[in-house]
């Protein structure tokens, strides 16, 4: 249920969001992972007191039924704002309002390792709507057919990430950008 490629930048997005970030550990094994998350969700809100659980989910119900029950168990709501949102005319409006955003990886036909680093914009957007339909993948990535790393969005409050350093590894099917350094930087 949960994505791992990069998963160290959360607390470089967490800085440049400017909200505080929690960390908690799971093997991720199915169904015994809600558990874990369940946990951690419980131990933050103890913490940060905060009355509500968000996701960004667009279109996966195993993902969104999942948060919901954890969210009812921890006494909070639920919010997944993007939730049935036409996929095509968010990713259009990301590019749009100049979100900057790479792939981290993929594994989906279509793609490959080119498309790692990529910033996805206008132009790399329509190529990648093109990809999806011949390829017939999700076009937001959503059923695991790749990951992404906002760089700046009109939210970072406190700076922009630069990836210094990377490495792309091919395994034949998945390909992962994985980022051994990156920094924060203001606007």
């Amino acid at each position: 249920m949960l994505h791992t490629a990069n998963i160290k930048m959360a607390e470089l997005s967490s800085r440049a969001l400017g909200i505080p970030i929690t960390f908690g550990f799971t093997k991720g094994e199915k169904e015994a992972e809600l558990a874990d998350i369940l946990r951690t969700v419980s131990d933050s809100k103890r913490k940060f007191r905060f009355q509500y659980l968000g996701s960004g989910g667009i279109c996966s119900e195993y993902q969104r039924s999942r948060l919901e029950k954890i969210a009812s168990e921890a006494d909070l709501g639920s919010l997944a704002p993007l939730w049935g949102i036409d996929q095509r005319s968010y990713l259009e409006e990301l590019a749009r309002r100049k979100y900057r955003y790479i792939l981290t990886s993929v594994s989906a036909a279509g793609l490959d390792e080119k498309w790692l680093g990529r910033m996805i914009d206008e132009s790399s957007l329509k190529d990648l709507l093109k990809l999806s339909e011949k390829y017939r993948f999700n076009p937001a990535l959503e059923g695991g057919e790749g990951e992404t790393l906002v760089l700046d969005c009109p939210i970072f409050t406190n700076g922009s990430i630069e990836i210094v350093e990377s490495e792309k590894s091919w395994d034949g099917f998945r390909c992962v950008l994985t980022i051994k350094k990156a920094r924060l930087f203001d606007k």
